[in-house]
């Protein structure tokens, strides 16, 4: 997760980089020569070529990351193990859920083990409105949130502040 922060991160202020670079460009070549004569201390400045296309490039590949990201990606899903009668995963807890997709069967039981590495106020606690259940997760712990889902469908889980999302998928 935290990789995928700090790309994020690289590529977010690439595209900065590339918005100030046109944004002052465009500044520029506004200026007429007679307004540059009568202020001496802006003066155009030519770019290379090879860093205007750089700068292109990069700003393009952060537009199609962040587009894929967003828009393409497939959260992380794991189908629940069964040993003694009950349906077990485990979860991460950091930076968000993974798997952030759990697949269940119906009519029995659910153990999700929450492991909570992330030490963010928002992540303290998860909610499950369908099943009526709102669990504290402690800090470098594992939290056990049990249930038995009664209906086939989809129901999802959040943090105590709803930013970070999770589903269970039940299935007959």
């Amino acid at each position: 997760m935290l990789k995928l922060k700090l790309i994020n991160l690289m590529l977010s202020l690439t595209f900065l980089g590339v918005i100030a670079s046109s944004v002052s460009a465009t500044e520029m070549t506004e200026m007429t020569d007679e307004h540059a004569m009568r202020s001496p201390q802006f003066q155009r400045i030519e770019q290379p070529l090879a860093l205007k296309i750089g700068l292109t490039v990069g700003g393009l590949a952060l537009i199609s990351t962040q587009l894929w990201w967003f828009l393409f990606s497939k959260p992380k899903s794991q189908q629940a193990e069964t040993s003694d009668g009950i349906q077990e995963v485990s979860i991460t807890v950091d930076g968000g859920y993974s798997p952030s997709l759990v697949t269940v069967k119906r009519g029995l039981p659910v153990r999700l083990k929450f492991l909570r590495r992330d030490p963010s106020s928002c992540l303290e606690k998860v909610l499950f409105p369908d099943f009526h259940i709102a669990q504290d997760l402690a800090l470098n712990a594992t939290t056990p949130i049990e249930f038995t889902p009664q209906t086939v469908g989809s129901y999802q889980f959040s943090c105590g502040m709803n930013m970070f999302h999770g589903a269970i998928n039940v299935e007959e």
